[in-house]
């Protein structure tokens, strides 16, 4: 082998022809409007975004979407709004010409579902389309092929209708990029479906190759979610609400055992306008830490309404994408907002039944259509206050089982852990035992019902069985004490300042230039948190100082997760969250164990605790705490009946 031979990347690399010059010039219309398209127009739901917010601008009562193979070959939006007077329906096509908007204080005020006036004139030039609209008073209506420009009269009530047909047939490169007609057919259908959860006092249909897909008639919006998402989420979700000054959030999460494989049944609304927003995802994730565990997706529809003016729509061409003013302000509202509405346990309010919605929809008045954005009728925010302060001064079941305080202070860490010594351990058994049964028969429940009833008997040192008004209820009965121990110790720890260890040598690493703006930024939050970080040169940062609680981590890794965190949001959540694990861990070794027996008075204590605890359905690690067998179910069972 010859060393000496040149390495082929070594040598001269050969000289490349020099390009000739382009002269600038500007585009022709139609080239940008194809440009423009390819940020609007992505798939035929797309167009049926575009054509259904112009419609709602319109002021629809009713819109209907008419699709051939997908919406690829035919896509038709029919409304019965305001519609489009003769002389403008040649300039509705022509880009950035709207009516939504007249000056930059409109524009960062927007109010309507559309304000660019870039999506017809887009759609036009990579599809043939064709406007059919009559305005309010006119003697017929008027179409206009976008093409052409051939403007002619035409037969059809008030309102417009817009055809496109043969989408992207001038880019057939993007064409082929398109799925099935199948799959999109469903992306379709879910545009529509958006609009008819953010709108309940409209009508939308929804047809395919003449067949009818989808329909939701006007009427309440607890019968439009209803209809749209299904009565079970209803059931299976709770009521959110919360008002703080120009800022209104409002709508249902979905409970942590509802929760699914996929983000499939997560929507959130801004102004009525649907977005996907990371800063609103990552809140409500929040909300669902101590209950919600692993890679499981809750659901849940959320409203929210602030001024216009301090949210940015303009950001995105699709406008699916917004930046608020204040986003940390808006991360914590919505996070509280969520967990307020997750810490009741459920047994303390009814779940929304088939029966309630079928009422609220018969008792909705013909003809009268709801303002765009009020909040439907479950939403009783000063009811459900009212029934939380009930709840909170509920007395307390009279027995004290050995295995809790015998004070109801707020205990410190030192005296958490003694506590957890003079914990009972478990009582192993050696094999299966007997029913614990009451002495003596049972009276009649007490007028006062508890919503977890009252213990009759335990299973096996693991289960409380326990009689309420709807039936039986089934209660684990370590997990059940582990969420109350687990929220006890939040709330000690809550009650307390962080204190702060410092380190005998400061440990220094490499931090970029957003970590140390970051850091000094923010110096009295890291301070309040037990951290001290400051920076050491331009690219170095040193930690002197660190929560004493979390003396066990690695300081490196906990300083830069409470930065990105700062940075992002108003407070850190990655020491709350580790302290949490720490008290979880705790609470999970001093909570009762399984095959231990208690008595009557232990197991009703424990159902009291339950009642008064939030977030009581699961315990620390997300699992349920308790079930109910209704009556029905139990004469299911049985064959009553039939």
């Amino acid at each position: 082998m010859d060393v000496s031979a040149p390495e082929p990347f070594l040598s001269a690399a050969p000289a490349l022809p020099s390009a000739p010059r382009r002269a600038i010039r500007e585009l022709p219309d139609e080239l940008i409007s194809q440009i423009a398209a390819g940020e609007v127009v992505e798939r035929p739901a797309s167009v049926v975004r575009e054509l259904v917010d112009n419609a709602l601008d319109a002021g629809a009562a009713q819109i209907q979407v008419k699709l051939m193979a997908g919406g690829v070959r035919a896509i038709v939006v029919e409304d019965d709004g305001l519609g489009i007077p003769v002389e403008e329906l040649p300039l509705a096509l022509k880009r950035h010409a709207t009516s939504k908007i007249r000056s930059l204080d409109e524009l960062e005020s927007v109010a309507t579902m559309g304000f660019r006036g870039e999506a017809l004139a887009a759609i036009s030039s990579v599809a043939e389309m064709a406007v059919a609209s009559r305005f309010e008073g006119a003697a017929h209506a008027h179409r206009l092929d976008a093409r052409s420009g051939e403007l002619v009269p035409a037969a059809r009530s008030r309102g417009t209708s817009v055809e496109v047909r043969e989408l992207f047939f001038s880019t057939p490169a993007r064409r082929k990029f398109l799925k099935t007609d199948a799959t999109e057919l469903a992306h379709c259908v879910e545009s529509v479906r958006r609009h008819a959860l953010a709108r309940p006092d409209v009508g939308f249909t929804v047809w395919h190759e003449g067949k009818l897909v989808e329909q939701w008639r006007a009427g309440s919006s607890e019968a439009r979610l209803a209809d749209v998402l299904g009565t079970e989420f209803m059931a299976e979700s709770r009521a959110v609400y919360a008002e703080s000054g120009p800022l209104r959030i409002y709508g249902r999460a979905g409970l942590p055992e509802a929760a699914r494989s996929r983000a499939d049944m997560q929507y959130v609304y801004v102004n009525g306008r649907y977005v996907r927003d990371k800063l609103i995802a990552h809140g409500i994730r929040s909300a669902y830490e101590d209950v919600l565990h692993g890679h499981r997706q809750p659901c849940y529809v959320l409203f929210i309404e602030i001024a216009p003016d301090r949210v940015d729509v303009n950001v995105h061409p699709t406008k699916i994408e917004v930046r608020f003013r204040d986003g940390r302000e808006m991360h914590q509202k919505v996070r509280y907002a969520v967990q307020d509405a997750l810490a009741a346990s459920r047994s303390a309010e009814p779940a929304v039944s088939e029966a309630l919605v079928a009422q609220s929809a018969a008792a909705e008045v013909p003809g009268h259509r709801p303002a765009p954005g009020s909040p439907p009728v479950w939403f009783n925010a000063p009811a459900a206050a009212a029934a939380r302060a009930e709840e909170a001064q509920a007395p307390l079941y009279s027995g004290t089982p050995s295995w809790r305080s015998n004070s109801q202070a707020s205990l410190g860490l030192a005296e958490v852990a003694a506590l957890y010594g003079q914990s009972v351990p478990a009582q192993a058994r050696p094999g299966p035992q007997p029913i614990q049964q009451a002495p003596a028969p049972l009276s009649p429940l007490p007028d006062h019902d508890w919503p977890l009833g009252r213990a009759i008997a335990q299973i096996q040192g693991v289960y409380v069985l326990a009689e309420n008004a709807q039936g039986l209820v089934i209660v684990d009965m370590h997990a059940a004490h582990e969420r109350v121990v687990y929220e006890r110790l939040k709330a000690s720890l809550g009650a307390a300042a962080i204190e702060s260890q410092p380190l005998l040598i400061p440990v220094t690493f490499a931090a970029t230039a957003q970590e140390i703006a970051t850091a000094e930024a923010h110096a009295e939050a890291l301070n309040r948190l037990g951290l001290d970080v400051a920076p050491l040169s331009a690219k170095m940062l040193a930690v002197r100082a660190r929560p004493a609680a979390l003396a066990g981590g690695d300081v490196v890794e906990l300083a830069r997760g409470v930065l990105a965190e700062l940075a992002q949001f108003d407070a850190s959540h990655a020491i709350e969250r580790a302290q949490h694990e720490i008290l979880a861990t705790m609470a999970c070794h001093g909570a009762v164990r399984a095959n231990r027996q208690l008595s009557l008075d232990e197991m009703n204590a424990l159902l009291r605790d339950m009642e008064r605890t939030e977030r009581a359905d699961q315990c620390n690690h997300g699992r349920p705490t308790w079930r109910q067998l209704s009556m029905r179910e139990l004469d299911a069972l049985f064959l009553r009946g039939r």
